[in-house]
């Protein structure tokens, strides 16, 4: 299997995909959100707004702090690294974006409402 750094790297639409499935809970599927964000990223070369809004939904969701700087800002500087902080926090709390949110629910993995993990002590998106 391919590292998540180097999928990123190559392929940031994978990831992003992988991501928003799991914050949206399964109500969008990895394919549709991968899938709009190659669209945004080869027409306008803005996928990094869609990207960032995903970003600041996981803030919310998990309390995390908006730092060192805003998400915006993260997404605009180093899309590549935005996304794998995404991905690792995600890991980090339990998830295995690589296999989706229903597969996650099935095994215990979606989160506290579904019999999940809890979440690790320190709450930031770190690198």
């Amino acid at each position: 299997m391919i590292h998540a750094g180097c999928l990123t790297c190559w392929c940031p639409c994978i990831t992003f995909g992988k991501v928003a499935e799991i914050v949206d809970r399964g109500s969008t599927s990895c394919g549709t959100s991968g899938a709009l964000y190659a669209l945004l990223g080869s027409l306008t070369g803005c996928h990094w707004i869609y990207s960032c809004t995903y970003r600041s939904k996981m803030r919310a969701q998990y309390a995390l702090p908006d730092e060192p700087c805003c998400d915006c800002c993260v997404h605009f500087c180093c899309e590549p690294c935005g996304l794998i902080q995404q991905y690792k926090e995600l890991k980090a709390r339990g998830y295995d974006p690589d296999i989706g949110w229903h597969l996650n629910v099935e095994r215990g993995n979606g989160g506290a409402g579904a019999g999940g993990v809890n979440p690790p002590g320190m709450q930031e998106m770190g690198r």
